[in-house]
């Protein structure tokens, strides 16, 4: 009988929606303002430019509205003793489970959009060739804490991390 793996126990903090939606506006934008100079500057393209820039526009704005609440409901983390579990993906979903025998460095990172809506991303570095693990879209004190905590815990576990 096949184990069923159940996700990991910890939502993002729900202000993670309003900074994924900064970040999908912010390229929307960008791209909407190149493919616009553009048409607008290069007369013999307008042809091509105008359809792939309300195509950039559309696919923008569905972005911005669709992916924030849906990474909402799919990311989660969880921090134990034993491991550290993350469970992300848009139409594939991805698992990542670490030991905590295998975390080698945990970092704590805060832009400044993040600092300005209270989030922080944790990054766990661990002996694997799939690279690390993040957490993203913690409340900046949760964020802390866990890499607080996993610090202590490495510690105190025993073995080099290899």
């Amino acid at each position: 009988m096949a184990e069923v793996l159940v996700a990991p126990r910890h939502r993002v903090e729900r202000r993670a929606m309003g900074w994924w939606a900064l970040r999908a506006a912010a390229v929307t934008v960008v791209v909407g303002g190149v493919l616009g100079v553009g048409y607008l500057l290069i007369t013999p393209w307008r042809g091509v430019l105008g359809p792939v820039l309300l195509v950039a526009l559309g696919v923008g704005l569905v972005h911005l509205v669709l992916a924030p609440p849906w990474r909402y409901a799919v990311h989660r983390w969880e921090v134990t003793g034993e491991a550290v579990y993350v469970r992300s993906g848009w139409f594939v979903r991805e698992w990542r489970i670490a030991p905590i025998s295998r975390v080698q460095t945990v970092d704590t990172v805060r832009g400044p959009v993040q600092q300005a809506l209270g989030l922080a991303t944790v990054t766990v570095t661990t002996a694997s060739a799939a690279g690390p693990i993040t957490l993203v879209g913690l409340d900046h004190r949760t964020a802390d804490t866990v890499a607080r905590e996993l610090a202590e815990i490495t510690q105190a576990t025993p073995g080099d991390a290899t």
